[in-house]
């Protein structure tokens, strides 16, 4: 006799189904789950919050090993820890394709306040500045939240561009635009990319 699927097991599933490339759909998982919408609804909130969800599942572990393997001190640190994030992201295949699929779903869920995804690299970063500044090997005149606003909106701006301005996607961009706003030294020099 199987087990009844239970809310980690849904979760689970919309997250293959999203890293394979495909739509989540809630009426799609329900069926595959053999469960009802309602109790669907119950384990992982509405389609939006699965979204968040999976991308913060997703978001989270890349930047932590990023910024762990992270070589430097100070700006130039905090720069390739950008530039390698967003190469991660703009690399994703499945990300891709959920930014080519639903652009303005995306940019919604990741880009702005209504989501934590944004909060939660902007805090990471945060976390980055203050251990750079602790070490004495940065200084900067913004408040720490704020530098690290700025980088993540930097990083969107180069990871997004193909939706924005019709460019594409550069992680070196975004590696070259934060070392020039942390003032490294010789920012035209190329850095990791």
């Amino acid at each position: 006799m199987n087990a009844r699927p239970a809310a980690t097991d849904a979760f689970r599933l919309a997250r293959r189904t999203f890293m394979a490339g495909d739509r989540v759909d809630l009426k799609s998982l329900a069926t595959a789950l053999d469960v009802d919408r309602s109790t669907l609804f119950r384990w992982l909130g509405n389609r939006d919050q699965l979204l968040v969800d999976i991308l913060i599942s997703l978001s989270d572990p890349t930047l932590s090993a990023i910024v762990v393997g992270a070589e430097g001190t100070g700006g130039r640190r905090v720069a390739r820890i950008a530039g390698e994030y967003a190469a991660a992201l703009i690399g994703a295949s499945y990300y891709r394709e959920f930014m080519r699929r639903e652009p303005e779903r995306a940019l919604r869920l990741i880009t702005t306040k209504a989501s934590p995804v944004q909060r939660r690299v902007v805090d990471e970063f945060a976390r980055v500045l203050e251990q750079e500044c602790a070490r004495g090997e940065l200084t900067h005149p913004l408040r720490t939240n704020d530098l690290a606003y700025l980088i993540v909106r930097i990083i969107e701006s180069f990871i997004y561009a193909d939706l924005i301005t019709g460019d594409e996607p550069d992680a070196a961009k975004v590696e070259t635009a934060v070392a020039a706003v942390l003032r490294v030294d010789d920012v035209s020099a190329p850095l990791t990319v």
